[in-house]
C-alpha cells in the first residue's frame, strides 16, 4: 500500500464524489478511479459505494479512512522533522568544553544567541580535558569544541579565535596582598602554587609557569586540584595562590578575591574547534555566528 493511495483514498472520501477528489489532486478523474480499484483490490474489500450521484464509505472504508488520516499526519509530521533538520532547525548539537572555557563570557554569549535563534536545536555539552576534547572531536563523538590555546593537537582542526582572556591571580581574603588593587607575581615567589594536571590544558599550565619564571622565580608547586575551576576552593582554604582565566573569578568563592596582574599582561585565548570534514547544518548555523561563510 502506497502513501499517494492513501491520500487518494482519503480525497474522495471527505469529497464523496470522484470529480471533485481528482480537481483537488489535481489529477484526471479515470486514473483516480483506477488507483482506488487498485486499492481495493489490495486491501481485499469494497472501501467506497458507487452511488448514482457520489460515493459513501463501507464499513471496512470508514475504518481505513481514519487510520489513513493518523498515517498521513504521521507522514507528514516526519517528513517536516525531516526538513527540518536538513535545514539545521531541529536536532541536537554536540559541543565539548574544556575544563575552564564554558566560564568564558564570549562562549555563554554565543551559546545563548544559538539557543534563542535556533530553540529547536537540543545542545549536549559534554566537559573533557583538552586530550579528551581533541580524541571526541576527532573520532566524531563531538561535533564541535571549545578550548585553550595554545593546544599541540589542535593543528588536526579548523580553529578560530573567539577571546584573548586575562590571567587573575585568586588570593585568599585574609592574605596581606589581597587587601591592594593588584599584585605583583614577583610578590608571591615565596608562596605556594595551587596547580591544576597539565594533561588538562596543557597551553594553560604552561602559561602559568611561564608567568612565574618571567617574574624571575620558580614557583613552588602545592597540591593539585582535579578541576581548574577547583582552584579557587583551595584557594578559599588557605592553601596558596593560583592564576586563572579572569572568567572564573565570577564564580561565586567565598574567602577568595581575584587581582589583576602588577607589571604584566598574561592572556590565554578561547578557540572554537571543530573537524575539516563537512559539517552538520546545525554545527554551520554556529559556525556563522562566529564568522559568516565559516564553516
Amino acid at each position: 500500500m502506497e502513501l499517494r493511495h492513501l491520500r487518494y483514498f482519503v480525497a474522495v472520501a471527505e469529497t464523496t464524489n470522484f470529480t471533485r477528489a481528482a480537481e483537488r489532486l489535481g489529477i484526471s478523474q479515470p486514473p483516480l478511479s483506477q488507483q482506488i480499484q487498485r486499492l481495493e483490490h489490495e486491501v481485499g474489500t469494497t472501501l467506497l459505494k458507487r452511488l448514482t450521484r457520489g460515493v459513501e464509505l463501507t464499513e471496512a472504508g470508514k475504518v481505513l479512512y481514519e487510520d489513513a488520516l493518523i498515517i498521513l499526519k504521521l507522514s507528514d509530521a516526519a517528513l517536516e522533522r525531516t526538513r527540518s533538520v536538513a535545514r539545521g532547525m531541529n536536532g541536537f548539537l554536540r559541543i565539548g568544553f574544556a575544563s575552564s572555557s564554558a566560564f568564558n563570557p564570549q562562549v555563554f554569549s554565543l551559546l545563548h544567541h544559538y539557543r534563542d535563534k535556533y530553540p529547536g536545536v537540543k545542545l549536549e555539552p559534554q566537559e573533557k580535558d583538552m586530550s579528551g576534547l581533541m580524541t571526541a572531536l576527532s573520532e566524531g563523538v563531538i561535533d564541535l569544541a571549545f578550548i585553550r590555546l595554545p593546544c599541540e593537537r589542535s593543528k588536526d582542526f579548523n580553529v578560530r579565535v573567539i577571546d584573548n582572556e586575562e590571567m587573575v591571580i585568586a588570593l585568599p581574603k585574609m592574605h596581606p596582598l589581597s587587601r591592594g588593587e593588584s599584585v605583583a607575581l614577583s610578590e608571591l615567589r615565596n608562596e605556594t602554587l595551587i596547580t591544576f594536571p597539565r594533561e588538562l590544558s596543557p597551553g594553560l599550565y604552561d602559561a602559568v609557569i611561564a608567568a612565574c619564571v618571567e617574574a624571575g622565580f620558580t614557583p613552588k608547586l602545592g597540591q593539585q586540584c582535579p578541576q581548574i575551576a577547583s582552584s579557587l576552593s583551595m584557594v578559599a582554604t588557605g592553601f596558596g595562590y593560583a592564576l586563572l582565566p579572569a572568567s572564573l573569578s565570577k564564580i561565586n568563592a567565598d574567602n577568595v578575591r581575584c587581582l589583576p596582574i602588577a607589571g604584566q599582561t598574561i592572556t590565554t585565548q578561547v578557540a572554537l574547534a571543530w573537524r575539516r570534514t563537512s559539517q552538520g547544518k546545525s554545527a554551520k548555523h554556529l559556525l556563522n555566528m562566529v564568522s559568516p561563510g565559516l564553516e
